[in-house]
């Protein structure tokens, strides 16, 4: 075995992907790595995992099948709906839900009860959960019905369940959430369980 020309005398031997190796005389082909990028839009009672011991429908079971191994960029629990992005591309990955890149996600949320100008501004500045504050995100009621509120809201940061979280610590329960941007890139003209 030759790593960029040198023989390669004892194992373990680390290579990186610019590397040129040769075994028996043979140089190894390097396979260009195929990357896959889909936008679903999740329903409700779909999960984000590559498997699921409950026998659950996955957002990889709405796509077509493909010898890449697809990943969720991020979650969306079983209970919301919206756009999810899907791909093999570990670096986007890295940069779309990091919160040290700042991506803004946007819900729209319906809410049981009406928000009180005090609950929106504690909101916007962050709320305590498991002992560590949220980051400032953006909130603004969209509409109000007889019982309730629709409330859009945009976070930079993507606890588990912490737009739920964060409504139910101050006394709202959500009804339906759903995810209709991430950056630039927005659910328009996808229909649910769709993709593109």
């Amino acid at each position: 075995i030759l790593v960029n020309g040198e023989l390669v005398a004892s194992l373990p031997c680390f290579v990186e992907p610019k590397d040129e190796i040769i075994i028996d005389n043979i140089a190894v082909r390097k396979r260009p790595s195929t990357k896959r990028y889909f936008l679903l839009n999740k329903p409700r009672h779909v999960v984000c995992t590559q498997s699921d011991p409950d026998g659950r429908r996955r957002a990889a079971d709405l796509l077509p099948r493909m010898k890449e191994r697809l990943y969720c960029v991020g979650r969306l629990d079983a209970d919301s709906m919206g756009i999810i992005l899907m791909t093999n591309d570990g670096e986007l990955t890295q940069k779309l839900t990091h919160p040290s890149f700042g991506v803004p996600k946007r819900y729209q949320v319906v809410l049981r009860g009406h928000l009180t100008p005090e609950a929106v501004d504690k909101f916007k500045n962050g709320i305590y959960i498991d002992g560590k504050r949220t980051l400032p995100a953006q909130l603004k009621v969209i509409a109000k019905t007889r019982d309730g509120c629709v409330i859009e809201v945009t976070l930079t940061e993507g606890r588990n369940r912490e737009i739920r979280r964060m409504l139910l610590r101050m006394g709202y329960k959500v009804r339906r959430l759903m995810r209709v941007a991430i950056g630039p890139i927005t659910d328009r003209g996808l229909k649910t369980g769709g993709h593109r």
